[in-house]
């Protein structure tokens, strides 16, 4: 199978966290009192901490929640996962009927859900996302990686060491992002001068006393008002993530641990055994199915995907984007080199939705539509150019306008 389709790419929705991050400067600052009482640390102290933390094995059970503001998405998705499943024939299934990761865990990008992980390092990693009665698990365990949708009583496997050829002999990857750690790491992979970082007060999260690490963009323009890591005093682990948007309201991610165990789990918590009746398909034949003989409805995953990027409703051209300015107000530009499409063509579930986002705008560059979300806008000028960031309609529109 392809690499794109491995089960490690799909557990937590870090697109928004990923545009979110900025370059980070570590400005000195001393804890806020609080409850707990824990002693006083510098946000670069903090930070240095979460980078040395090396947890390997934690068990435990956290809630995400997500709020893009985008109307009715849950009916965009059922909608046109219900289209691809008629279209492609008896058996292809819906978000609803398959063990595909890339379908099931769509439904992380709204809403709130509530999942149980375990890790034993590298090698052992099991997430379950539980739906009421029903569940959907992923297990890495050693050269396997199995994948269990309840609902359909359907399981997807493949090898955890599949697509190495493919990858140059490159090793692929293995552990499973299932903790609010990968989104705190795309916040501080990087250093600049265009944040504010501070420690701001102390928190208790599961149970744990934790330390508030508090970044802020510097910058006018962007959406966001700030991200907020609840960071484990003792091991520096992130406990919790929040996004917040200068639109204010809930925030637009918030990803954190109810409760959390660091002790190794048992290693039958990572045993799989095929449930009795259900249909089992190895990630090859997937990718056959999906890759061959239906035509355009065999293609709409990986169109959808381009379709909508990182939220941002784009795809780049095959140079990729230009890129203007830096930090929190970059805004990314592509140029699909043909007029914008007419809503009123697409879709229905897709055209409601498009129309519910867009804003008609104008100005130096001619005219177009502002698509937005709480967190990432975009502007779709009516002679095909995109322009894609984490920042207010009107500072896309003056980019727009600055090209000309």
């Amino acid at each position: 199978m392809a690499a794109q389709r491995k089960a490690s790419r799909y557990v937590v929705p870090v697109a928004v966290a990923g545009i979110a991050a900025a370059t980070i400067g570590l400005v000195p600052a001393l804890a806020a009192s609080g409850d707990p009482d824990l002693p006083e640390i510098t946000a670069q102290q903090l930070v240095e901490k979460i980078a040395a933390s090396d947890t390997q094995t934690l068990s435990g059970t956290f809630k995400i929640s997500t709020d893009l503001g985008l109307p009715a998405f849950d009916g965009l998705l059922g909608g046109l996962a219900d289209g691809m499943a008629s279209g492609a024939g008896e058996g292809s299934g819906s978000a609803e009927g398959t063990a595909d990761p890339s379908a099931q865990l769509t439904k992380l990008v709204s809403g709130t859900h509530t999942l149980k992980i375990a890790a034993d390092g590298p090698e052992r990693q099991k997430l379950t996302l539980l739906d009421g009665k029903e569940q959907y698990s992923l297990i890495h365990d050693g050269d396997d990686v199995w994948a269990y949708d309840s609902r359909s009583n359907t399981v997807l496997h493949e090898k955890a060491d599949a697509g190495a050829e493919e990858d140059g002999g490159r090793a692929p990857e293995k552990e499973l992002p299932a903790s609010p750690k990968e989104l705190a790491d795309e916040v501080l992979k990087a250093a600049g001068d265009t944040t504010s970082i501070t420690v701001g007060g102390t928190a208790n999260v599961a149970g744990r006393d934790a330390y508030r690490l508090v970044v802020e963009p510097k910058q006018q323009g962007s959406t966001v008002d700030s991200i907020t890591i609840a960071v484990d005093a003792a091991t520096g682990t992130p406990l919790k993530f929040t996004l917040d948007s200068t639109s204010g309201g809930k925030p637009v991610v918030d990803a954190g641990f109810t409760k959390v165990d660091f002790g190794r789990p048992a290693a039958s918590e990572f045993d799989f055994t095929v449930p009795k009746g259900a249909k089992v398909t190895e990630g090859d034949q997937l990718e056959k199915e999906f890759g061959e003989g239906r035509g355009d409805h065999g293609k709409a995953p990986e169109d959808l995907e381009k379709a909508l990027g990182d939220f941002g409703l784009g795809g780049a051209d095959a140079n990729g984007p230009e890129v203007i300015g830096e930090g929190w107000t970059a805004i990314a530009v592509f140029d699909s080199g043909a007029p914008a499409p007419k809503t009123e063509e697409a879709p229905k579930e897709v055209q409601g939705f498009l129309d519910s986002l867009g804003d008609k705008v104008s100005g130096k560059f001619g005219s177009g539509t502002v698509f937005k979300t709480k967190i990432v806008n975009a502007l779709m000028t009516d002679d095909g150019k995109v322009y894609v960031g984490a920042v207010t309609p009107q500072a896309l529109v003056d980019a727009a306008d600055a090209a000309k």
